[in-house]
């Protein structure tokens, strides 16, 4: 008997496997066929899933500085970046909502330094403007390593690290690309520059005997780099052209805040966060920069914290 069952079981095993296959096999063929025309209907067609080659936008330029698409090389490498920032849709949504919140913080720094607009599409591309921090420790929107931080006028300790302080490290990121653009002379090696670093330009310039951004042979993340830029600025300056549709309601905005000085020591930010009407989590989310649960403070500096203002942190459709 408990051969019989071990037969009838293992019967029923092959069965059940086998209707999976075919299964398997039947949703491939379904979902996997080239769109087929109705001969009879030319207007119809079965279409499961298409993905179309994308022409490069005319006259495309990177802070005003013409990108030379007639070679082939330039061409391909700009067509490989437009191609993979488009169809990674997710992301690309993502980056048109938090570009809606965070642009205009970007922008008029940006203006303000004399450093071009195109400038706020390094950062989506540097950290997809968020507070991440890289496996080499660059850290922030601007993704700052700390010794070119601290060179460029922000505080960088275990208290307190304002490259997380979106304003200052856009203020410390336009100081590295002004001086980048000094010594190469153009924005694009200042951009190459901001990835590569100063000294990994020029050592490759007087290498190849080249100064153009585009006649230089860099690692593979550099080559791209400039492109990947280019690429965002094209999606998510015209991004109904590349197929995103969403409404005004569906973009993120920043929360209304105000700022309170602080010149003291804090003891406590989760008691310090109950006297403004908001939490611990709510005070790090608007001052990420403050990196503890208190702040020493021992020179009196004086900081700017931002705390929301009341009603403000209800989402609004």
């Amino acid at each position: 008997m408990k051969r019989l069952k071990n037969i009838l079981s293992f019967i029923g095993i092959i069965f059940i496997v086998g209707l999976g296959i075919q299964a398997v096999q039947s949703s491939f063929s379904t979902t996997n066929r080239n769109p087929q025309k109705n001969t009879e209907d030319p207007d119809s067609a079965v279409q499961d899933y298409n993905v179309y080659a994308l022409p490069l936008p005319e006259n495309l330029n990177f802070a005003g500085e013409k990108v030379p698409v007639e070679n082939s090389d330039i061409h391909e490498r700009m067509d490989r970046e437009l191609l993979v920032n488009t169809y990674w849709q997710s992301n690309g949504l993502l980056l048109i909502k938090r570009a809606h919140k965070y642009f205009p913080i970007i922008e008029p720094i940006l203006e303000k330094n004399g450093v071009p607009d195109d400038f706020k599409y390094l950062a989506v591309a540097e950290s997809g403007l968020t507070q991440i921090v890289s496996p080499a420790g660059a850290t922030g929107f601007w993704q700052l390593m700390e010794a070119a931080a601290e060179e460029n006028g922000l505080e960088v300790n275990d208290n307190v690290d304002e490259r997380y302080h979106i304003e200052k490290a856009t203020e410390a990121a336009c100081q590295y690309l002004k001086d980048a653009k000094e010594r190469f002379g153009t924005w694009t090696l200042a951009a190459a520059a901001y990835n590569a670093g100063n000294y990994g330009i020029s050592k490759q310039q007087e290498r190849q005997e080249v100064n153009d951004y585009y006649d230089l042979l860099l690692g593979s993340e550099t080559e791209r780099y400039v492109f990947r830029i280019l690429a965002l600025k094209e999606i998510l300056g015209n991004p109904e052209k590349y197929g995103f549709n969403f409404t005004e309601k569906d973009m993120y905005s920043l929360v209304e805040t105000k700022e309170v000085s602080v010149d003291t020591a804090v003891s406590n930010f989760a008691q310090f966060a109950k006297e403004f009407g908001i939490n611990y989590k709510i005070l790090k989310i608007h001052n990420p920069w403050l990196r503890e649960a208190h702040l020493n403070n021992r020179s009196r500096k004086l900081y700017q914290l931002k705390i929301p203002e009341k009603g403000s942190y209800t989402y609004q459709p």
